[in-house]
Order: structure tokens, then sequence, then C-alpha cells
């Protein structure tokens, strides 16, 4: 079958591999129909951050169809379409236990420690999958995952009622996080560098563009920061309101960026937001009525064996829309 495996730091081969192995007790094999380039995929390429193992099938944004069921499986059926939970958890650390299995000990990500979707099949753990909604297109049951994360995150800013959302950076989970902010209520300011792609999500999400320095001028008291660069995230420490709170969601570089005592000072809640916990089943009851809004949020779709030629693009900045999405089905 056709595959995109991840080697090393910078080095991703189209392949074709072997078909994955008929599943065992408690695994399902899938043949994956839609699967989403995430800027962690990105990342990882670029930095070799999270490269656990060589060659890994890429990819943990993706739908697919149960072709194969192990032992032991029963809440999923041949020929349903699934849902895919990226999150790898032990099952048995405290954490996994008290159901905040985004913080296990022991976290990896499907397509980073076991294979992942970029690829015709796969074979996953059966905990991994739960039932897709009826009625909604593949192409959006493949932002299940990146819209769990944006859930998450608004869910970890808790913001008042009908408050001011500024959101910086308009890539895939800026623009979700917009898009669910603005269906919760609230008044929605996005900002990026990227003014078309800034536009496109205020326009999608019925938010306005906006700059931190304009937002300043208008009080703002709850962000969600999806860029991690140093100098955006310490400029929205300086502009927050007192007694608010900045969700941290993208990835950047380790190190010092926040001075604390502006955090004490003037009462500011800094969160961190992590994947997602138990959010993925509620972005399946919700998907059924969010489906409409999201063709807007997707910029291309591409086969298999045109993503090492997406990655360069999306890390040229020469991809205009949020998401690429891979067609990796046979069909």
């Amino acid at each position: 079958m056709q595959s995109v495996r991840l080697y090393a730091k910078g080095d991703l081969r189209v392949e074709q591999i072997a078909d994955p192995k008929p599943p065992a007790k408690n695994e399902v094999t899938l043949a994956v129909a839609v699967a989403g380039i995430c800027g962690s995929d990105l990342h990882n390429y670029k930095t070799g951050a999270w490269i656990s193992r060589s060659p890994s099938v890429a990819g943990h944004e993706f739908s697919g169809i149960v072709t194969a069921l192990g032992a032991g499986v029963d809440h999923v059926a041949l020929g349903d379409r699934v849902l895919v939970d990226s999150r790898v958890l032990c099952g048995r650390c405290a954490a996994c236990e008290a159901g905040r299995g985004q913080v296990c000990d022991s976290l990896g990500f499907v397509g980073e420690v076991i294979d992942g979707g970029f690829a015709e099949a796969v074979t996953l753990p059966s905990r991994n999958v739960m039932r897709a909604p009826d009625g909604v297109p593949d192409r959006h049951l493949a932002l299940a995952e990146p819209l769990a994360v944006a859930l998450h995150a608004l869910r970890r800013l808790s913001p008042a009622p009908a408050a001011l959302v500024l959101i910086t950076g308009c890539g895939p989970i800026g623009g979700l996080v917009a898009l669910l902010a603005a269906r919760a209520g609230h008044e929605v300011a996005v900002v990026d560098r990227n003014a078309q792609r800034a536009a496109r999500v205020a326009n999608a999400t019925g938010g306005r563009v906006t700059t931190i320095e304009q937002a300043i001028e208008r009080g703002f008291r709850y962000a969600v920061d999806t860029t991690g660069q140093d100098q955006v995230i310490a400029a929205l420490v300086a502009a927050i309101g007192g007694c608010g709170t900045l969700a941290l969601v993208g990835i950047g570089s380790a190190g010092p960026v926040i001075d604390p005592v502006k955090l004490v000072e003037r009462e500011i809640a800094l969160v961190g937001c992590h994947a997602f916990g138990g959010e993925l089943a509620e972005v399946a009851a919700l998907l059924p009525a969010l489906s409409p809004n999201l063709d807007a949020f997707i910029a291309e779709q591409i086969p298999l064996d045109a993503v090492p030629n997406a990655y360069a693009r999306h890390l040229a900045g020469q991809v205009e829309g949020l998401k690429t999405l891979i067609m990796c089905s046979k069909g």
C-alpha cells in the first residue's frame, strides 16, 4: 500500500509498504479515508522533536472505515466510519485513571509511537476509534481531532459569558477556536501576520481582524495563543487586562518568555492546553451542526504522493488556507 513515512528530521518519504498486520485482540484495522496535515507534523519534520521510532507512518488527524476487528472489540462494527483519538495512553497512571489522558505519564501519539494515518490503511488499538456521526462528509470527520484540541483550549480558557476572546494565530487550531468561541456566543477577534488568512477566519466565524495594539485599546481579558512565538506570548502577557486568562496552545521553542512579576501583580492566569481530554466525543456530537461551516477551513485536498511537496509549501508559508487534507483511500 502507499504510505508517507518519516525517517528523521527533514526526511519524509512516499513509499510502498506492506499492508498493516491483521488486528490482534482489542485492535481494529481501518481503510483510511481522509487525513489532515497538522502543525505538529510540520514541527516534528522540521525539528525531529518527537521522533521516537524510524521509520513511522506519519499522521494523527484522520478518519477511516473499519475493515477488520480483533477479538474483544464490540463498540464498532465492520463498515463503520470512525473518528480517531490521536492519543496513545498507558491507561494505568494516575492521570489516565482520573480521566486526564492528555497528561498521561507516558503519553505518545498516533503517527509517532505507532503508525499513523498517512497511508491507505492502518491497524490501531480499538480504544483509539469511535463511531462517526451519520451524514458528515469524510473531509469534515478528519477535522474532529483538531476540533477536540480547539474545544479543550476554549474549555481551559473558560471565558466569561459573551466576553471578547482574542486569538493569536489563524492556523487550523486558531481558526477552529474562533469558530467554537463564536458558536458559544463570544465576540471573537483574531491576529495573524498573514492578512489573507486572518480575513478568512474572521469571515468564517463572524469575528474581526485586529492587532494586539488595537486590542489593548478595546481591552481584553481572555486570549488564546496558537503561534508558540516568544514575542507574541510576551506581548499578550503585557497587554492582557488584569485578572485575565491566557491559554497557550502553540508549540514553540523552550526558553524564558514571561515575566512572573506581571502574572503576580496583575493576577493573570496562564494555562497550558495539551491535546484534549474527553472532548473528542463531544465533537462527534457537534459535527453534524458544525459541518456546514467547515469547508471554509480547508485549503486543498491532495493525494498521498503530494504530501512532501505540501510540507515544503506549508513551511515556506505558501499555503493560503488553513488545513490541507490528504485523500488516502485507494478508490
